[in-house]
């Protein structure tokens, strides 16, 4: 999702930006619809993501059973069938209309009522939100337990110190992972929704509606980099992928952990 908002849906909002709308208004409400469905998948991965790291960390053991291929296959379908649908019913007069809200030809507006954006700050920003905090403070709780056990059960001062830099290490990861995943989710969707804080209607060509769907997006650049280049592996995968050596016939038994 985060993907197809920096290949499909920005250089579009650059046009749409820029001046008049010329691709007409079947692909007007196309856009919009995509762009609402992209976005709102984005946070869902991201709520997937933390109950990921939920199990991992706080049963580990049992991690294989719980998070299986084919849970992790439905959860993803889920998570894409649920957004298409939900905003499906939040852009059902724009599908229907596209012109519904131009006053000119070369406009591509959409109009959202207060009513529906309270019930999408609900549903988009503050639940996602919640469940996110929570989680990670759960994962923080327990990695910090976790440290502190390891610190004390080593008997040798010399290796008690060195456990203590670790164990203190872990802790700073944990806390700075879940204060830049938080940070970063509020700023990026405060200004979106502060028309529905307002009491205010949505309108796309508003100036601050283009504000916040900036930062929206750029959420979505941001998210790969704070889920994925914090963790080792990835890095890895990255660098097999840029050099190319992913398409080696040995690739398949490389050790990336």
């Amino acid at each position: 999702s985060d993907f197809l908002v920096g290949l499909l849906l920005m250089p579009i909002r650059i046009l749409l930006t820029g001046g008049c709308w010329i691709l007409g208004s079947l692909m007007c409400s196309l856009f919009n619809y995509t762009s609402f469905l992209l976005t709102s998948a984005s946070v869902g991965n991201m709520v997937l993501i933390s109950v990921d790291r939920y199990i991992a960390i706080c049963d580990p053991l049992s991690y294989h059973v719980k998070v299986t291929q084919r849970r992790v296959q439905i959860c993803i379908c889920l998570c894409w069938g649920c957004s298409a649908f939900y905003n499906g019913v939040i852009m059902k007069d724009h599908l229907i209309d596209p012109d519904r809200y131009n006053s000119c030809y070369g406009e591509c507006v959409v109009l959202i009522d207060f009513l529906v954006q309270a019930f999408d700050v609900v549903f988009t920003f503050l639940t996602p939100v919640t469940v996110i905090i929570v989680l990670y403070m759960r994962v923080f709780v327990v990695a910090v337990s976790q440290a502190r056990a390891m610190r004390s059960q080593t008997a040798a001062v010399r290796i008690q110190g060195s456990v203590r830099i670790t164990a203190k290490k872990s802790e700073r990861k944990a806390a700075t992972v879940l204060g830049v995943v938080v940070i970063v989710f509020i700023f990026s969707f405060c200004p979106y929704f502060y028309p529905a804080f307002a009491g205010q209607e949505l309108l796309s060509s508003d100036l601050l509606s283009n504000f916040g769907i900036w930062l929206f997006y750029f959420n979505s650049c941001l998210n790969p980099l704070i889920y994925a280049l914090f963790y080792p592996w990835f890095r890895k995968c990255l660098k097999y992928i840029l050099t190319l050596e992913i398409l080696q016939p040995a690739s398949c038994d490389i050790n990336i952990l």
